[in-house]
């Protein structure tokens, strides 16, 4: 595993698949920041409860996950699946640049596109654009195909879709696309655990079947 920058890492997100994960994986000392009381995955996380439309100024920190993210269905409208998927997540992003982040990682979706169609493609898309324009030196974009993980241990729905995509994968395994294949989301924060304190000055955009190689192992 590659070793922690020095300082403190950010993350938003810490109640969700990928964010659960990337909370257990991270080495160093690591704030999450949530909007409901939880407890701390393991020792050497603090947590704070904050409201992401009005967040205040963040600890002083090296680098910052961003894994927050929700469905129209659960949010109840594509109003309110705005407000997670693209205004908390760029609040965010610039609370974490005042606070000092130079490189920041954030999940988004295989087909994000700020010209797709496709409504949660395109704010998933407008999203990265806006990340790009925060000021990061490093910015690592992970996009994800159908994300696997126990969403019943955290206490969220389970997701048809999701289960149907493990069960097609099941069945025809190597002949899907490495790029379209469900990914599990313990290996997705691997991937971006081990790629953020590395990346390239810029931006890197992980598709799913880096985020496979790249998250690939213990």
């Amino acid at each position: 595993m590659t070793p922690p920058l020095p300082g403190l890492a950010l993350l938003a997100g810490a109640t969700g698949l990928v964010g659960r994960e990337i909370a257990g994986q991270w080495p160093g000392p690591m704030q999450l920041l949530v909007r409901r009381a939880v407890p701390a995955p393991r020792p050497g996380l603090t947590i704070q409860v904050v409201d992401f439309g009005a967040l205040p100024s963040l600890p002083t920190a090296t680098l910052a996950f961003c894994a927050l993210g929700t469905t129209i269905k659960v949010a109840g409208s594509q109003a309110a699946f705005r407000a997670v998927d693209f205004d908390a997540v760029l609040a965010f992003a610039r609370a974490a640049r005042a606070a000092g982040v130079q490189r920041f990682g954030i999940v988004s979706s295989l087909g994000a596109s700020a010209r797709s169609g496709n409504f949660y493609s395109r704010v998933k898309g407008e999203a990265e654009e806006a990340l790009r324009g925060v000021g990061f030196e490093h910015l690592v974009i992970a996009r994800p195909s159908l994300l696997l993980g126990d969403r019943t241990a955290l206490g969220q729905p389970e997701r048809a879709g999701e289960r149907w995509g493990e069960r097609v994968a099941g069945w025809l395994g190597p002949l899907i696309p490495a790029g379209y294949r469900p990914i599990a989301a313990a290996t997705v924060a691997r991937a971006l655990v081990r790629t953020l304190p590395t990346a390239a000055q810029g931006v890197t955009v992980l598709d799913s079947a880096a985020l496979q190689r790249a998250g690939a192992g213990p």
